[in-house]
């Protein structure tokens, strides 16, 4: 029996492999197909549609014009999850979560606009007017801050959002979304909870290869339902120009038969 084209991409990326059946979480039950050598099994059917409702979702998301948030510290997919942020004008955290980023934003976002002032001021050469002593000290301070706030400068409000890969690691982006009612989609393992995700997508969060399938997919509807804003606001706009064509060419008219009227 042929396997259905969703089911056999899945295979073929790794998304199956779960982790040790000693590091499980019971609440990925459901997910879980079985068991070989020692290590869970991912039921792929019930991964393709979780993964179809996220898809659905960022899509929705983005269709409404908002913003949504990439979370995943892991080293070795951090370039990858940038690449897709950046890929689909969304905003990311990759190297390490600020405490309260969500919780206290307005606080984060003050510091978040200093880092955003400084790199203008060197951009602008205003550094070149400081002493060495001076510059030293604004560099380190902008290196430092970097790190935190470099995929963030864009995100001047709340997400509608947030993306992340392996929620068990990047639990207190959870906990702060979950407590502001903020939806979350998740590409989670089967050591994790899903009962705190909004939208869990289970399968394999380490190798590469697994996460840059999930996620990729997930971009591609992002920049459709963008598409799709796009192309509401080009109708609108349309309907709007042809009908003020429309009104400029009934004005004249109207007056032309003002001046009719009065002559008679």
């Amino acid at each position: 029996m042929a396997l259905p084209e969703a089911i056999k991409d899945l295979l073929e990326n790794g998304v199956h492999f779960g982790h040790l059946s000693k590091h499980w979480n019971p609440r990925m039950k459901r997910f879980i197909f079985g068991k070989k050598k020692n290590v869970y099994v991912i039921d792929l059917e019930k991964t393709a549609q979780e993964l179809d409702k996220a898809k659905d979702f960022v899509s929705s998301v983005a269709k409404r014009g908002g913003k949504i948030l990439f979370v995943a510290t892991k080293k070795q997919i951090r370039h990858l999850i940038k690449d897709f942020a950046v890929e689909c004008d969304m905003s990311y955290v990759v190297e390490r979560w600020v405490g309260g980023f969500l919780t206290n934003f307005s606080t984060v976002r003050t510091r978040v606009k200093k880092y955003i002032e400084l790199l203008e001021r060197k951009e602008s050469g205003d550094f070149d007017r400081l002493s060495g002593k001076e510059v030293s000290r604004l560099n380190r301070e902008i290196n430092k801050m970097d790190k935190n706030y470099r995929g963030v400068t864009t995100l001047d409000e709340y997400p509608k959002c947030v993306i992340v890969v392996d929620p068990k690691r990047e639990v207190s982006c959870v906990r702060e979304a979950n407590r502001l009612s903020i939806p979350v989609v998740a590409l989670i393992d089967t050591d994790a909870d899903p009962d705190v995700i909004d939208y869990p997508i289970p399968g394999n969060d380490d190798a590469i290869k697994s996460v840059g399938y999930v996620i990729k997919g997930l971009v591609e509807a992002i920049k459709d339902g963008t598409e799709q804003a796009k192309a509401v606001v080009a109708e609108e706009l349309a309907v709007q120009e042809k009908a003020d064509q429309e009104a400029n060419k009934e004005t004249p008219v109207k007056e032309e038969e003002k001046v009719e009227g009065a002559e008679s």
